[in-house]
């Protein structure tokens, strides 16, 4: 298992480290964080599968998938992965996309660990953070006060607009506390939701929204 995950980690690193800050490789390392922390409290998961499925779940990102990267399926065949193993971690990694609240269904407790992980790496200091870096590499508005929160999106209207990255927090990231599946990722998105909610007020306060 080591020799196959560390091989994946060399290929990933490359790729990650062209993409922005929000995405890049020092993500991954946060989300195998949040995915070994949640892995403790759920000893029936497959390790294996969730380091890979971790490793792998943004390399097709619509955001930022490219012609000149290999595909996880292409990652998965040139480390060694037999088919199960490649079909359980791209299972993992389909069900990760929060696509306007219309993410897949999970199918076993090693896609909801990861959907987990990723989730609580989008909330916090480390969300706001990496909300603000994808928006000024995307040359977004950090707020726009006349803008209209969207609720009950298709994927397709989900990321057909270009919201400001305030906007963003209240069609996406302020929901994902409740949408947690693991008893342990519910318990670390508390103290995460309630610092966001925190920081929104603050700078409605400044911006005198």
């Amino acid at each position: 298992m080591v020799d196959m995950i560390e091989k994946c980690k060399q290929i990933v690193t490359v790729i990650y480290n062209k993409f922005d800050a929000s995405h890049d490789f020092a993500h991954i390392e946060r989300v195998m964080k949040n995915a070994m922390g949640i892995l403790t409290k759920e000893p029936s998961a497959n390790e294996e599968v969730i380091r890979l499925a971790v490793l792998l779940h943004d390399i097709e990102d619509a955001k930022y998938k490219s012609d000149d990267n290999p595909t996880v399926l292409e990652i998965l065949q040139l480390i060694g992965a037999d088919d199960e193993l490649s079909k359980r971690v791209l299972a993992c990694i389909k069900s990760v996309s929060f696509s306007g609240g219309n993410a897949k269904d999970i199918t076993s407790i090693d896609g909801a660990i990861v959907r987990d992980a990723d989730r609580l790496d989008a909330i916090g200091a480390i969300g706001i953070a990496r909300t603000f870096a994808f928006g000024g590499a995307k040359g977004r508005k950090l707020y726009d006060t006349e803008e209209v929160v969207r609720d009950n999106m298709s994927e397709v209207d989900y990321r057909s607009k270009e919201t400001a990255s305030v906007t963003h927090f209240h069609e996406k990231l302020l929901l994902l506390k409740d949408l947690m599946l693991t008893v342990e990722g519910k318990r670390l998105a508390e103290q995460r939701h309630d610092y966001m909610e925190g920081f929104l007020k603050q700078l409605d306060y400044e911006i005198g929204s």
